[in-house]
């Protein structure tokens, strides 16, 4: 039996929000097994397990650069420590100078990327010289290039949601909003063949075991699980999902009425899967008050 650690039951709750003692009972059901004891939280509490996994927590910008031809684009997320710093004018100058980089001399990852010139400062001695500045620190966290076999079109929802899709056929309207509803809807991939078949997998276990649970017939559960997998690709894939300007069109739909169709998309959403800072601002002035005085 391995040992549940009290460092594996904050995890687990990290990620579920469920209460501390299920999350024990689930670690040690699991005999220790992360992701076995989020299906059965997810069996025991339904959608509720998953919601603090969905919490959006740093702060930052999600900034795009396409070409002029829209043949060529790029999406970068920089991050902060506070929203303060996320709208100071020289942090998004950089940002903007970044992304440009990443398109036009395509980096291998952040470490060459950082070591890119502009106006004649390499981007790292660029925020080091702003964290100096401002007194936050501040970081490149991802980027994606896409060279594109059609047009790219882009969505950026208050600097905080980034899209770009390369759009095949169609025309600027559908592309637009195509690139709105990602950000609205966050669709994890553009068909079934883009979801690990594990997470497939995993939504058939949770709906028979939860179908179990609730006293239906052993000859149902096949049905009931492909029923609940249909669901959950309806609402993972950007193909399925409803079009969310007219929820009786799926994007597919829409897609094919125009001739068009999706060869590839990036979303971003600043500080997905990061820790905020948990200090707020009044506690922050009041230590550094003290610290002063000290």
């Amino acid at each position: 039996m391995a040992a549940i650690t009290a460092a594996m039951v904050k995890e687990l709750r990290m990620k579920t929000d469920a209460p501390m003692m299920e999350c024990k009972k689930a670690l040690t059901e699991a005999d220790g097994d992360m992701a076995k004891a989020e299906e059965i939280l997810r069996v025991k509490l339904g959608n509720k397990a998953t919601k603090a996994a969905s919490r959006i927590a740093a702060e930052g910008v999600v900034v795009i650069y396409t070409s002029e031809d829209r043949k060529l684009g790029a999406l970068l997320e920089v991050n902060s420590e506070t929203d303060f710093v996320a709208k100071n004018p020289e942090f998004i100058q950089m940002a903007k100078d970044a992304v440009r980089l990443v398109a036009e001399k395509n980096p291998a990852d952040i470490a060459a990327l950082s070591q890119l010139e502009v106006n004649g400062q390499t981007l790292e001695a660029v925020r080091t010289a702003l964290v100096g500045k401002i007194g936050e620190n501040m970081t490149f966290r991802r980027f994606e290039r896409i060279e594109a076999k059609g047009t790219l079109s882009t969505y950026v929802h208050g600097s905080r949601i980034g899209v770009i899709v390369d759009l095949v056929g169609g025309d600027d309207e559908v592309g637009h909003d195509v690139a709105m509803h990602i950000a609205a809807s966050k669709p994890k991939a553009i068909d079934e063949t883009g979801i690990d078949p594990e997470a497939i997998a995993a939504e058939r276990r949770i709906a028979i075991e939860k179908a179990r649970e609730a006293g239906k017939p052993e000859a149902m559960l096949e049905r009931i699980a492909e029923g609940s997998v249909k669901k959950f690709l309806k609402e993972v894939t950007l193909l399925n999902q409803p079009f969310v300007k007219n929820d009786k069109q799926s994007v597919g739909d829409l897609l094919k009425s125009h001739k068009a169709e999706v060869a590839r998309y990036a979303l971003y959403v600043v500080g997905e899967g990061l820790e905020k800072r948990s200090n707020d601002f009044a506690a922050e002035v009041a230590a550094q008050a003290a610290a002063a005085k000290a």
